[in-house]
């Protein structure tokens, strides 16, 4: 089973760490980022759509979303002749839980004590 088949299927992946590092490695280069912010305004679009909001070459943006296929992060999807590409955001759900929720609980939490605190020593004015 491909790394996109088990993202689709939400299938946990035997090798988390080189998974996580496909998908940072695809996030880290500001064309491919551009791209799937072109998928998530319309997902389903071509590869001639997608070069024409670039000034790259046409193989050039078939490098870019190869990295991005390979990440699991574009999924290619032929409709008769043409190959149209859509957005999975599933890899990067994934490395926001891992990465990003638990750096920010600690801080929210310490929000929330502020908050409580705050409306404590707001009623002991009073």
């Amino acid at each position: 089973m491909t790394f996109r088949s088990r993202i689709l299927a939400g299938v946990a992946t035997d090798d988390r760490g080189s998974d996580d590092d496909r998908v940072f490695k695809a996030l880290a280069d500001p064309t491919r980022r551009f791209l799937l912010d072109l998928l998530f305004a319309r997902d389903g679009r071509t590869l001639t759509e997608l070069e024409s909001e670039l000034e790259m070459t046409r193989f050039g943006v078939m490098k870019h979303l190869r990295v991005l296929e390979e990440a699991g992060l574009v999924v290619p999807r032929r409709s008769g002749r043409e190959k149209l590409h859509f957005l999975n955001p599933v890899p990067i759900r994934l490395i926001h839980d891992r990465w990003i929720d638990k750096y920010t609980e600690r801080q929210i939490a310490a929000l929330v004590d502020l908050k409580t605190e705050l409306e404590e020593k707001g009623k002991k004015d009073d």
